[in-house]
């Protein structure tokens, strides 16, 4: 029984003509009859009685029309539901990103993304890094921005973006008075983000660029958001790498400043699996990223000290 045969039980079923049956379908007398005597000679049952020059549902025929119909209907509702989704009038994406990320340049940009196309329920994880990374792995999320370097080989990553990390202590701080050179970094007191956070591995990339062993910092403290580690170290005698974007309203406020010691810029990263082909609402997103074009990293000003 096949969806075409449906039809065409259903249209002479309505006109009880098998001519005028098959105008309606746009397709010939025979190809009509035809399927109707396949649907009849499939299931053993006779649908139609002949009756003078007209046709006549049987028993048969009648008992089956509804199901039919039903049939018909809700293969109407499924094809609808796929050019929903294909026109974006409906559906869902899934989005996973890093802190910096996910609390200061993803927002706007979902934002503008939920309002060009709002039947598209649109729903945001975040986390670190790997874990980001590992949502999309999983396929727990069809895409993830982070900031930090993934090497997976399921996944596939691409730049949209990016921004600056920089070392903060609190204004009270020595280094914020003495020229910072990497001896001194190296004896400071340091707070730090956990393992897996791309901020973390992009500092201690850029820390040992400068001369600064990573793996002999006298960490103090490690927290779990760019929050956590600016307060702490606004309050206290320790000095922490983060993003100059986390960092930026601390920096206003007074509350941090910004050590004269360049650690450079960063990449934001678009991670998609590449054994997954991306939704219709996927691929709006990941267009939607390209038609703003790459950030660039804004340049370092020399801090008042």
């Amino acid at each position: 029984m096949t969806l075409e045969q449906l039809r065409v039980f259903v249209a002479v079923a309505e006109h009880l003509h098998m001519t005028r049956a098959a105008k309606a379908l746009n397709m010939t007398q025979s190809a009509a009859s035809a399927a109707v005597a396949a649907l009849e000679a499939r299931h053993g049952a006779r649908l139609f009685d002949r009756v003078g020059r007209g046709l006549a549902l049987s028993e048969a025929g009648r008992a089956f029309l509804p199901a039919a119909r039903a049939v018909l209907t809700s293969a109407e509702a499924a094809a609808q539901t796929l050019d929903d989704l294909a026109g974006l009038r409906r559906g869902a994406l899934a989005v996973a990103a890093s802190q910096t990320v996910a609390s200061y340049w993803l927002p706007a940009r979902l934002a503008r993304f939920a309002l060009a196309y709002p039947g598209v329920k649109t729903r945001l994880t975040v986390g670190n890094t790997a874990q980001a990374a590992a949502l999309v792995a999983q396929g727990a999320c069809a895409l993830a921005v982070v900031e930090g370097v993934v090497d997976s080989p399921v996944l596939a990553g691409r730049k949209v973006g990016g921004d600056r990390v920089a070392v903060y202590a609190s204004p009270a701080h020595l280094l914020a008075h003495t020229p910072v050179t990497a001896p001194a970094l190296q004896q400071a007191a340091w707070v730090q983000r956990e393992p897996g956070s791309g901020t973390r591995a992009a500092a201690e990339r850029a820390l040992q660029a400068r001369g600064v062993d990573p793996a002999a910092l006298r960490v103090a403290l490690e927290l779990p958001s760019n929050e956590a580690v600016l307060t702490a170290v606004a309050d206290g005698q320790a000095v922490a790498a983060v993003s100059e974007l986390a960092a930026r309203p601390h920096v206003e406020a007074g509350r941090v400043v910004a050590l004269p010691f360049d650690l450079g810029a960063r990449d934001f990263v678009l991670l998609s699996h590449k054994e997954r082909g991306l939704s219709a609402a996927a691929g709006a997103f990941v267009a939607s990223l390209s038609a703003t074009g790459l950030d660039r990293p804004a340049r370092r000003k020399a801090p008042h000290l």
